[in-house]
């Protein structure tokens, strides 16, 4: 397919459904491209949408909107429709998105381990794989990975690849352009990753603030305000695997990260979570209760300072163990015998909407956010 122009990420104050935004600085070029993201993207969040419902979502004109459609229409992205109108009235053209238009690669890496989705324009997932990663040939891996799936979907429209990964660096995505026939990845970390995909498709609003805590190695967090990922300086945002913790005060990644959970269940059952198998045992009640006893103390920091609307709390353990986590954590917060002060204005905690924490999911939006939907400005 034929790329739409991207210009330079800038900070966007105007989201679909408020009022148009102010345009001083931007070059004819760059509203153009702006003014066809916004129309795509109010056909993604409110579709099916009629040319005057578009007005009032974009705040454009009319013949605007209608050459930004006959554009969408000929780079097969929207379809058209007719629409009855109530009680044997007038009819309209109403204009919807159209997924098979556009598929993006989302790959997110971990230490050891890889998980790659093939997603369409409207974030449904249409293939996903598991791979092994090694430290020294992971360029290597990713590259063979993305090389197969791409090859597997060779007559879809694939438009880009994202990278969800805490220690990737701009010489491996050189690299990996080298290599490949698409373009260069675009990488975010992986709770950024993970927060983009309840921002685009979730159930997280725009209104507030989202905090999302990735339990993995080791454990992250990432921070939504205003619908706008924040990352601090120099990203160091979320690192609250290296606060220390608990009654014992040691450093969280020690009790709730993945090499703790494997040595106090065993590598046998540590595998079996991985896979998704929803088991009990009296080493994982165990291992519950502690990182419970541990992960509320950040999430205490995080609701006194930033009283996020919600926290969400993800990665590849099975649902009901995050569910446990969670009932655990309710416990922890009513018991005044490690705490002397109850705690009845925490934010409502609950699981992310996707497995793994969306952050396959969100790598793989990351093409789209920067090609064609609206992205969220840098925080």
């Amino acid at each position: 397919m034929r790329y739409l122009r991207s210009g330079p990420r800038r900070l966007h104050s105007q989201e679909t459904g408020a009022p148009r935004a102010k345009t001083v600085g931007l070059r004819s070029g760059e509203i153009a491209d702006r003014n066809i993201r916004v129309i795509l993207e109010a056909i993604r969040r409110h579709g099916p949408l009629t040319r005057t419902e578009l007005g009032r979502h974009s705040g454009l004109t009319g013949p605007g909107i209608t050459n930004i459609l006959r554009r969408l229409a000929e780079e097969k992205l929207v379809t058209s429709n007719r629409r009855n109108g109530l009680g044997g009235g007038a009819t309209a053209t109403e204009f919807a998105l159209r997924p098979e238009g556009a598929f993006s690669v989302g790959v997110k890496l971990r230490r050891s381990r890889g998980e790659m989705v093939l997603i369409d324009l409207s974030g449904q997932v249409h293939d996903r794989v598991y791979f092994g990663l090694d430290p020294a040939d992971k360029v290597k891996l990713v590259h063979a990975a993305v090389r197969d799936m791409v090859d597997r979907h060779a007559t879809l429209p694939i438009i880009g690849l994202g990278i969800a990964a805490k220690d990737w660096t701009d010489e491996q995505s050189d690299q990996i352009a080298a290599m490949s026939t698409i373009a260069r990845p675009y990488v975010e970390n992986e709770c950024t990753a993970g927060l983009l995909a309840e921002r685009t498709i979730g159930s997280a609003t725009r209104e507030g603030g989202l905090a999302m805590i990735i339990i993995d190695d080791d454990v992250q967090a990432g921070f939504l305000i205003r619908g706008v990922p924040y990352s601090g300086v120099h990203g160091r945002a979320g690192g609250i695997g290296e606060m220390l913790t608990g009654p014992d005060n040691v450093q969280l990644n020690t009790v709730v990260g993945f090499d703790s959970l494997r040595s106090r269940i065993g590598d046998e059952e540590f595998a079996r979570l991985l896979k998704g198998e929803e088991f009990s045992s009296p080493s994982l009640s165990q291992w519950i209760r502690d990182a419970a006893g541990h992960l509320l103390d950040p999430i205490i920091a995080m609701a006194g300072f930033l009283a996020p609307s919600v926290v969400m709390i993800g990665g590849d353990l099975p649902q009901g163990v995050i569910e446990a986590l969670i009932h655990q954590l309710s416990i922890e917060r009513r018991d005044t015998s490690t705490r002397p002060l109850l705690t009845p204005w925490i934010s409502p905690m609950k699981p992310a909407s996707f497995t793994g924490g969306g952050v396959a999911l969100g790598a793989a939006l990351l093409p789209f956010l920067n090609t064609l939907l609206l992205p969220p400005a840098s925080g």
